[in-house]
Formats: C-alpha cells, sequence, structure tokens
C-alpha cells in the first residue's frame, strides 16, 4: 500500500490521506514507513502475543470504530487479504464508508488453502465498491462472482510499484545485514521463506526436512531463511535446521535487505504470495511451498512451479531446478505477468 499512499500523498490538493496502522507486525511496520518516508497518523497498536483469528478481528473493529467516527473519510482503502483487511473493510461498511480493495479478486478455491486468507479476500471483496485487480484473471473471478463489472479495474499489482521504487532507492548500495547472512550471501544460495498457518505441522516439517535433506547432499549450497517469530516457525526450524552449517536461520529481514537478498539469491522457494510476485521481476524462479495457490498466473506465465509441502515433492523440485539449467534459465526469462509497476497510477486515475 506504500506507493499509494505516497501517490496519493503527492496531489494535496485532491486528496487529504490519513494512513492508520494497526502494527501487525511493529517491527516490519516501523521499518518499512521509514524507507518508504511515510508516517502513520494513526498507530492503533492492536497485536498481542498469542491472540487468536477472533481476538484480531475484535480488536481491529473496535479500535477502528472511534477512527472512522471522527474522521468521516470518503474512501477507506484496503489491501490484501489480512485478517486486519477484512476487518477494516467490515468496520468502514458498518458505518456505511465506502471500501476500496487493493490486490482484489485473488482465489485459490480452496477457503482453508491459505487459511484465512481465502475467506477473508472473498469477504472483503463482498463489501468493498471499488475492487483493484492485479490481474485480468482476478477481474474474471470476481466477475464470476456477480460483482458490477463497472466497479472492477485491472492495475497491476501494487507489490511491483513497492519493489520498483525499492531497487530505484537501494541503487547499488549493500544494506546492513546479519553478519552470517552477508557471509552467505557471498556465495551461490537460495532464499527461503516459509510461515504459513496452512503449513503449520506436518507441512512445515516436511518442507524443512526437504531443505535438510539438499543441504547435506550439497554443502557448497548455502539457504538463507528468515524466519517467522511465531513459536509454530521458529520451533521446528531451530530443531531440524539450527545445526546444519550451510543454512542460516535469521530474524524476520527490513524490506531493503530483502531486497537484496532476492537480487543476490540463485531462486526463492516460499510459501508468501508477495515474493510469488515480486521474484520474477529480478529473473529470480519460484518455486511455491503450498499445494494451490491464487497466483495461478505466474505458474502459467512459467515464473513460478509448485513444490508442493511434501518432503520429496520439495526435495525434486529443488533439485531440479538447481540441475536442470534449461529450465532455470527459461523460468528467469519469463515475463511477469503481476505489473509494470503503474499500478498505484492506474488506482489514482479511477478515484479521480
Amino acid at each position: 500500500m506504500a506507493p499509494v499512499a505516497l501517490a496519493l500523498a503527492r496531489r494535496p490538493g485532491r486528496y487529504d490521506v490519513r494512513l492508520v496502522v494497526t502494527a501487525q507486525h511493529r517491527g516490519l511496520l516501523d521499518q518499512a514507513l521509514r524507507f518508504f518516508g511515510l508516517r502513520a497518523h494513526r498507530d492503533l497498536d492492536l497485536m498481542r502475543p498469542g491472540q487468536s483469528l477472533t481476538d484480531v478481528t475484535t480488536r481491529v473493529l473496535t479500535g477502528l470504530e472511534p477512527v472512522f467516527r471522527k474522521e468521516r473519510p470518503d474512501l477507506v482503502l484496503v489491501h490484501g487479504d489480512t485478517t486486519t483487511t477484512l476487518g477494516a473493510a467490515l468496520a468502514a461498511h458498518y458505518q456505511q464508508i465506502p471500501v476500496g480493495h487493493v490486490e482484489a479478486g485473488l482465489r485459490s478455491g480452496d477457503p482453508l488453502n491459505p487459511f484465512p486468507e481465502e475467506t477473508n479476500r472473498r469477504l472483503t471483496d463482498a463489501l468493498a465498491r471499488w475492487h483493484f485487480a492485479p490481474t485480468p484473471l482476478a477481474r474474471r473471478n470476481l466477475r464470476r462472482e456477480g460483482i458490477d463489472p463497472r466497479r472492477v479495474f485491472v492495475t497491476g499489482n501494487t507489490g511491483i510499484d513497492a519493489l520498483r521504487w525499492g531497487l530505484r532507492r537501494l541503487g547499488a548500495t549493500v544494506p546492513k545485514l546479519p553478519a552470517a547472512v552477508a557471509r552467505r550471501a557471498g556465495a551461490p544460495f537460495v532464499l527461503v521463506t516459509a510461515h504459513r498457518r496452512e503449513n503449520f505441522g506436518a507441512p512445515l516439517e516436511n518442507i524443512l526436512l526437504a531443505l535438510r535433506d539438499v543441504a547435506r547432499a550439497r554443502p557448497s549450497l548455502g539457504f538463507v531463511y528468515p524466519v517467522h517469530p511465531n513459536p509454530c516457525v521458529t520451533g521446528p526450524a531451530r530443531r531440524l535446521l539450527g545445526r546444519e552449517p550451510n543454512i542460516v536461520l535469521t530474524a524476520p529481514l527490513d524490506y531493503a535487505p530483502l531486497i537484496y537478498l532476492m537480487r543476490r539469491c540463485l531462486f526463492v522457494l516460499t510459501d508468501s504470495g508477495g515474493l510469488q510476485e515480486e521474484s520474477p521481476i529480478l529473473g529470480k524462479p519460484v518455486l511455491v511451498l503450498r499445494m494451490v495457490t491464487e497466483r495461478p498466473e505466474g505458474i502459467k506465465a512459467g515464473t513460478a512451479l509448485l513444490a508442493g509441502v511434501r518432503r520429496a515433492g520439495v526435495r525434486n523440485a529443488v533439485e531440479r531446478l538447481l540441475d536442470d539449467r534449461r529450465l532455470y534459465q527459461k523460468m528467469a526469462r519469463a515475463v511477469n505477468p503481476y505489473g509494470d509497476g503503474r499500478a498505484s497510477r492506474r488506482i489514482i486515475e479511477v478515484l479521480d
């Protein structure tokens, strides 16, 4: 959402922007605001350790109600598919404030995969008046669900805008990295992120065991894994990977170091949605650690492959991409289907 906020703020005579944050991940939020030069007008600081999804939804609703009553905005823009997104859309709807959904129309077809994101985005789209779909496929998904086509606009994904902005800002600068990460980034390595709720338990352990298999078979190849702070992720990661000399486990990284590592890595192994969209801009193939993805455009375009969540399947997918040079080059050169970096501009053209 940062590129949209920046673009709106550049037109002060037209738009009076109020940036409201819930601080779902305090450290990541604060550094992102600094990186993009943004200031939150309202920081609700709603997140607490160990909250359930019900707790988060309740706190978002009760936290935003007085904000919306006081500010009375003409429009509330929400992004993506988090529980905060759904809570904000519902809070605005209860006060009859129009909602615009950025990144509308993504669908996996399985309400439990990803969970709860698939349900969050479906409900948010049901509440929204404006739907900013990143791709033509997302637009078709919305139309199939009966959304008025006059309210659906294909814009590209604002995450691509953010990445291009970040690349321009970084230039050739090497951001500060943890020492172990900096050492590993000097040699061939694979960037890994795995933290999705639906992978907790056996699926995540399968993924980690597959990584360990490859790491032991290829001691000269490194892996850098920024580990989500959720105990359901940190526990298995430390237990299964903590003693592997060529696997670096690190705390979640700021945006600038993450961009740097995406530029440097061989390829990306992830269950994240955003990295499926961003990595192809940098010519990095993506192996998706999920059984299904709401971003099938990358699979069709050839920028990504589904690796699944079974040990043998993940291991074989990684080995294949490492060994098959033709496949690697084909994926690295495939055209990114998620946008051209002008999504924010198109959103503002609609709002105008």
